[in-house]
């Protein structure tokens, strides 16, 4: 079965929640009757158990999937040092290769209802040879969830990253606000002020407001992100 959907998850930086948010969807996702996969492309940071490399954010995203995809097919790149991927991939002799990475993006969506693509770090993470994560979120060509982390600073990241996701010609389908330090002043106004550019400027709604969670698991992020207005505007053709 062809998939009918698949999105690219991407955030304002690195560490500010892209893989509890994307396992949130999946379980979202599943809770709403679909076979949902997820890819990680590009992965910085990987461990080696029982014979195997694993990396904590793809196993994260395996054990929230409802299908489960080869590991080289889910991420086509797992590089050993944890550091950004241009400078790992070149002490280790990859080359990052956009084309292959879409290869396994369209063999995902042979295998599931909606695939949940996971990019690296922010959205205009050098991949080396003149590319970065935003040359291959427009390769893949799919609607964008944005996750921003509320801490001091995040309108401006915020709103400079909107900027460059519709740079690449993409839409952001939605945008997710989780909360990452509890301590910050004022987070429901930024957030509040995050919601009214990013609606007014791009058309993106706000389809969730994590609060700081302790522990951060995906079943408890899940209920607060909008699954059935996100799989409508996803289900809506654009212009």
């Amino acid at each position: 079965m062809s998939a009918r959907l698949s999105l690219f998850v991407t955030g304002t930086d690195t560490e500010i929640g892209k893989t509890l948010v994307s396992c949130a969807l999946l379980h979202g996702f599943k809770r709403a009757g679909l076979r949902a996969a997820a890819m990680k492309p590009i992965a910085a940071g990987a461990f080696e158990r029982d014979g195997l490399w694993h990396n904590e954010d793809t196993d994260q995203l395996d054990a929230a999937a409802g299908v489960a995809l080869p590991p080289e097919m889910r991420t086509p790149y797992l590089l050993k040092a944890p550091a950004a991927p241009h400078i790992v991939a070149a002490h280790e002799g990859v080359s990052l290769d956009i084309a292959r990475v879409a290869q396994c993006h369209d063999e995902a969506t042979k295998r599931a209802d909606i695939v949940v693509v996971e990019g690296v770090g922010g959205f205009r993470v050098p991949l080396g040879s003149g590319h970065d994560t935003a040359d291959l979120a427009r390769a893949l060509g799919l609607p964008v969830v944005l996750v921003v982390g509320v801490r001091l600073g995040c309108i401006s990241h915020a709103l400079l990253t909107a900027e460059a996701i519709a740079a690449r010609g993409l839409s952001i389908v939605g945008w997710v606000a989780n909360v990452v330090d509890p301590s910050m002043l004022y987070p429901d106004e930024n957030i509040e002020s995050v919601r009214a550019w990013l609606a007014r400027e791009h058309d993106a709604p706000l389809i969730g407001t994590i609060p700081h969670l302790a522990p951060a698991l995906p079943e408890r992020a899940a209920p607060h992100i909008d699954i059935e207005g996100l799989l409508t505007r996803l289900r809506t053709p654009g212009p």
